[in-house]
């Protein structure tokens, strides 16, 4: 089981449990999880991007190489992106970055939202983007979700881009829009599960997108990981449909082609 979005270090407003990558390690593995795709709470407010890359990798090296894959983040409206995202690739050798853009304030419209997703394709690297944090009832800061409609014309135009949409539960809306249906139809990019609720709810998911771009996510530790894997055994899905979603899917996205 890959399951491709997990964070690591503690939430800005509350303890969870599993808020240290040791224990939350432990805690995936001990439920059948032998990789999960880390990204870095301390990714939401610094202003200091390298030292967070760092720090992410380096908790990811200590859990036991292959387990945590480290995906940077690299804030636009900080003046050395540019060289956090070489150092992503070069220094730390991750396999992708995951951004926050509700919470660097940009949306995916910006020119340099743009630039950066092409120059990480540039790199071959996985663009995850987290659309919602935390349901906007319960937050204490209130942040909004992220419109995805600029990636209906985006996704078209590089090809070559792999995105990771995460914690998003608009996909199945039957009124959702024509950008909306465009994102769902496009070959590059892929959905996770985590936030995408109701009976029924994956097998929605899978049918409006397409059972080889669905991945299993849980959003731990702020999620239950149980939460996740239950939307899988509710649906009873064929078995080559469940391990592409638990497994295949996510190993497509990390090994284009093969």
């Amino acid at each position: 089981m890959i399951d491709t979005n997990v964070t690591l270090f503690r939430y800005p407003y509350r303890r969870v449990i599993g808020d240290d990558p040791e224990t939350l390690a432990a805690r995936l593995r001990a439920k059948g999880v032998e990789q999960a795709w880390a990204g870095s709470y301390e990714a939401l407010w610094s202003r200091d991007m390298s030292g967070v890359n760092l720090r992410l990798a380096e908790a990811c090296r200590r859990t036991g190489a292959g387990f945590f894959l480290p995906f940077g983040c690299v804030n636009p409206k900080l003046p050395d992106w540019r060289e956090d995202l070489r150092r992503c690739h070069e220094a730390h050798r991750m396999q992708g970055i995951r951004l926050f853009p509700n919470y660097h304030g940009y949306t995916l419209a910006d020119p340099l939202f743009a630039e950066i997703v092409s120059s990480a394709a540039d790199r071959n690297l996985i663009v995850q983007i987290a659309l919602s944090m935390e349901d906007t009832r319960t937050q204490l800061i209130v942040i909004q979700p992220v419109d995805p409609a600029p990636l209906a014309d985006l996704l078209p135009r590089l090809p070559h881009l792999r995105v990771v949409l995460l914690n998003y539960g608009g996909w199945t809306d039957d009124d959702a829009g024509e950008s909306i249906a465009r994102i769902r139809r496009a070959e590059n990019a892929y959905f996770d599960m985590a936030m995408n609720e109701g009976v029924g709810g994956l097998a929605r998911l899978i049918a409006a997108t397409s059972p080889r771009r669905v991945v299993f996510g849980s959003h731990s530790p702020f999620f239950y990981f149980e939460s996740a894997r239950l939307k899988v055994l509710s649906e009873a899905l064929p078995a080559d449909q469940e391990r592409a979603v638990y497994e295949g899917n996510a190993q497509s996205l990390l090994h284009p082609g093969s």
